[in-house]
């Protein structure tokens, strides 16, 4: 595939290229398949990934998710709680999320079902919920307005998506399964294999990488 790139845009931040096999999964039109996780503004303005998936362990702000739509290029997948937050609030901050631009808004694990009609009623984005082990009733979570299961399971998510796609494939064939890829090819293979249709990649200390490694070469032109 031919490349076009510029000098000052040579280190953006690129989605492993392993990702390419997934099928993805059209939103709004747009095909995803790699969804960069980060909060880190300088990556999300310098990356090839096709989507953010914005959460955080904080309570859902919605100035942090402004500051995300004003320098990302790429559809913004925004958590808005489903732990400590929920209910009307995160109905709330989902409703502002969808108004700030966000294309899917995310509900962590432990959201309830009376938390899911609330997001419904108030969004007409797609609502993700994240999946973390084989405690849930996947079912409840579609008829009551879920959309896109997050596949969160650490070393076991492989194993945990394949056990997410049998349980809902009888049912609703080809449901959209995103899930974290890990660290290596393999470990995105096997995910993608598993079931899974797009795939998030880290990008944790990214910008003091590249920053190091001009810094280096600053110093190395000045000598």
């Amino acid at each position: 595939m031919p490349n076009l790139t510029s000098k000052l845009r040579s280190d953006i931040v690129t989605a492993p290229t392993t990702i390419r096999n997934a099928s993805g999964i059209n939103l709004f039109g747009k095909r995803i398949k790699s969804i960069i996780y980060t909060m880190d503004v300088a990556v999300i303005a310098n990356c090839n990934a096709d989507a953010v998936l914005a959460v955080y362990p904080w309570t859902p702000n919605t100035k942090i998710l402004n500051a995300i739509a004003t320098v990302s290029n790429v559809p913004i997948l925004a958590g808005i709680g489903g732990g400590l937050t929920k209910g009307l609030r995160s109905a709330t901050v989902g409703f502002f999320a969808e108004e700030n631009g966000a294309q899917a808004v995310v509900l962590n694990a432990p959201t309830t079902l009376d938390t899911i009609n609330s997001v419904k009623r108030v969004v007409d984005v797609p609502i993700i919920y994240t999946v973390v082990n084989q405690s849930v009733d996947l079912q409840e979570r579609i008829q009551a307005g879920v959309k896109a299961f997050n596949v969160a399971g650490g070393k076991q998510t492989a194993q945990l998506v394949s056990w997410v796609r049998q349980q809902i494939e009888p049912f609703t064939p080809n449901f959209p399964i995103i899930a974290s890829g890990g660290k290596t090819a393999v470990s995105i293979q096997q995910t993608i294999d598993a079931g899974a249709n797009a795939i998030t990649f880290t990008a944790y200390g990214v910008t003091e990488a590249v920053f190091q490694k001009k810094m280096e070469l600053y110093r190395q032109q000045n000598n």
